[in-house]
Formats: C-alpha cells, sequence, structure tokens
C-alpha cells in the first residue's frame, strides 16, 4: 500500500509539472465537485470517498491530483482569498475618492462571495482555527490574508478621514471590523439563486456603511 501511494504521488508530482490543459481541467472539475461535498456535508463530514462517489470515480484516480481533502480545501480557499487580497490592496491604493473606494470594495467583496459561492462560506462558517501540524503553514497563511484585507478597509477608512470626506465616527479599525462582519453575516442568508444579485447586496452594504460615514457639505 505504501508503495502504491509513493507511485501516485510521484505520478501526481510529474502530472503538475507537466500542467497538461488535461490535468489542469480534470483538477477543476475534482476542486468544483469538493466544494459542493464541503458545502453539503461541512468540512469535518467530507472526505476524499465523499468527493469521488460526487463524480462517480475511484479514490484511487482522485489521489492523483490531490492528496487528501485538507489539500483540496487549502488550496482552493488559498487562491480565492489570495485573489480578493491583491483587489482589495489595489482599490486602496488607486487615486480615486475614499467614498469611491469604499463603494468599489464591498461591492466587490459582495461579488466574490457569491462568484466563489459556496466556497468562502464554508471557510467563515467552519471552526478551523485548531487545525493539525501538518496545515500550520496554510493556517498561518490564511490569517495574514484576512489581515491584509481588514487593514485594506483600515487605510480607505484612514484616507477619509485625513481629507475630512467621512467624520470620526471612531476608530478606523472599528468600522472596518463593522464592514467585514456586515459581510461575512451574509453566510446566513444569502444565496445566488434565491437572493438579489450581489452586487445589488454590495451596493446597499456601502450605502448604509458610507451614510453614516461621509461628512455633510
Amino acid at each position: 500500500m505504501a508503495e502504491q501511494t509513493s507511485l501516485i504521488g510521484k505520478r501526481r508530482s510529474a502530472a503538475g509539472k507537466d500542467a497538461s490543459v488535461s490535468y489542469a481541467s480534470r483538477r477543476q472539475e475534482i476542486s468544483d465537485a469538493a466544494i459542493r461535498v464541503f458545502n453539503r456535508l461541512g468540512y469535518k463530514g467530507a472526505s476524499v470517498s465523499a468527493v469521488a462517489a460526487e463524480l462517480g470515480i475511484d479514490r484511487a484516480t482522485l489521489y492523483y491530483y490531490f492528496s487528501s481533502k485538507e489539500q483540496m480545501f487549502d488550496e482552493i480557499v488559498r487562491s480565492v482569498l489570495e485573489g480578493n487580497d491583491e483587489l482589495a490592496r489595489r482599490i486602496a491604493s488607486s487615486a480615486i475618492s475614499p467614498n469611491r473606494k469604499l463603494r468599489e470594495l464591498v461591492t466587490s467583496m459582495m461579488i466574490s462571495y457569491a462568484s466563489n459561492y459556496p466556497l468562502l462560506y464554508i471557510y467563515i462558517r467552519e471552526d478551523l482555527t485548531h487545525v493539525s501540524d501538518k496545515r500550520s503553514d496554510w493556517s498561518s497563511q490564511m490569517r495574514a490574508l484576512n489581515r491584509s484585507i481588514e487593514q485594506s478597509i483600515v487605510d480607505i477608512v484612514e484616507q477619509g478621514y485625513a481629507d475630512g470626506s467621512f467624520r470620526r465616527v471612531g476608530s478606523a479599525r472599528t468600522v472596518a471590523y463593522g464592514i467585514l462582519g456586515m459581510l461575512n453575516w451574509t453566510h446566513r442568508w444569502f444565496r445566488p439563486d434565491k437572493s438579489e444579485p450581489a452586487e445589488e447586496v454590495g451596493k446597499v452594504f456601502a450605502e448604509m456603511v458610507l451614510s453614516g460615514l461621509e461628512a455633510p457639505y
């Protein structure tokens, strides 16, 4: 069994280096199936066998693409959060006004939640604070990405305070926590096929925040 696992690992490594279109396409198909399983069973209840059953393939075939359910989940979440972080930093450092930055960031984050549904909601609602030692690096990376996204919001609010376009209602970090809390709470009710479009939800949230922040002229 150990020899078989080793052979699968070598094949996976070789295929990953080759990065053929067919391999990447199949890997994406497995990732999509894994997201459905994670959403239905939760992170703890999900398994490699469940993902294989979702696709109608055997576990050995799946191991050719992913070594474990942890690798599936971690890689998918990391790629999405890295994209969100890059977007947040780009908006925060742009030349547009703080008001427009906040509108764009809140709306874009809500659109990301919908585009990557239900992946980010799985990440939000599961207790992943007590991860195994082998996932500690991933956990640290996720916390760093979360802090970076949070800091981008803090930066935008502080820019608004500095140029007088925002009323100083409290610390910029408290405002950032409020915005993130509002976005994250949508995991309790938002469904892309049943709720208002994500862009509309994001715009409503942005207007709610800005109605309390924007300084009267």
